[in-house]
């Protein structure tokens, strides 16, 4: 059924505080537009989906939500209830149609910045699985327990991102939330120099957790939300 994700969901208190940080670290011009029940958004569009900031009544800035892009499914959007209480919801694309057209017209973001995976945190891996993988049709790619990493690991992916779910002990979590965000670019060092010159912070690089990896942590202009960046292995 889902075969991309259309838009990954953050909310924020202000949204032009928000636009102006998230612009100077994708170095891509917001697009603003109106959520499906009217609030106040902008788009920010990579290759594999868009960034959209929406204005909320919320104390800081968090991941709200996925929006899928699902073809073909009648009525444009539609909410997907689910056990986790998540805001999933599909999508026919046709709201974000135009604005990818507009995109092919627009010069690429210099370092070919992309999302490389979001973090969901869960204490209940099979709901997760009967969701994303069952009802909705994401591939499992990983299904494996690593004490190290936090407890088991789930990978599931379409569209070329991963939705990585991190499930620790029912009976020490008990709440489901997206947790923090990873974005993919070509040549991390390049793109942490430029990164610091338009005063973004960032740690310093280090071997990532898959082997052949590099990755930095953002330590600025990221809303608050934990974000790393990663240079896959060649």
């Amino acid at each position: 059924m889902v075969h991309a994700f259309d838009r990954i969901v953050i909310n924020v208190p202000d949204l032009a505080l928000a636009a102006a940080q998230y612009q100077q670290l994708l170095a891509v011009v917001p697009f603003p537009c109106l959520t499906h029940r009217g609030l106040n958004a902008l788009w920010l569009g990579l290759s594999n989906t868009v960034i959209e900031l929406v204005e909320s009544e919320v104390q800081s800035p968090v991941i709200a939500g996925i929006a899928f892009s699902a073809k073909p499914m009648a009525g444009g959007h539609r909410t997907v209830s689910n056990p986790l209480q998540l805001d999933i919801s599909l999508s026919d694309g046709s709201g974000t149609d135009e604005y990818r057209r507009q995109l092919v017209r627009q010069l690429p973001s210099p370092h070919g910045m992309s999302v490389d995976h979001l973090v969901l945190r869960t204490g209940d891996a099979q709901a997760c699985i009967d969701l994303f993988a069952e009802e909705l049709g994401l591939r499992l790619a990983l299904d494996k327990t690593v004490p190290a990493w936090g407890g088991r690991m789930l990978f599931f992916r379409t569209g070329k991102l991963t939705l990585e779910v991190i499930a620790a002990d029912p009976e020490q979590h008990h709440s489901d939330y997206f947790w923090g965000i990873a974005y993919q670019c070509a040549d991390l060092l390049r793109l942490s120099r430029d990164l610091e010159e338009r005063g973004v912070a960032l740690s310093e690089i280090r071997d990532g957790r898959k082997p052949g990896t590099r990755v930095a942590t953002l330590k600025s202009h990221c809303l608050g939300i934990p974000t790393l960046l990663v240079q896959p292995a060649t």
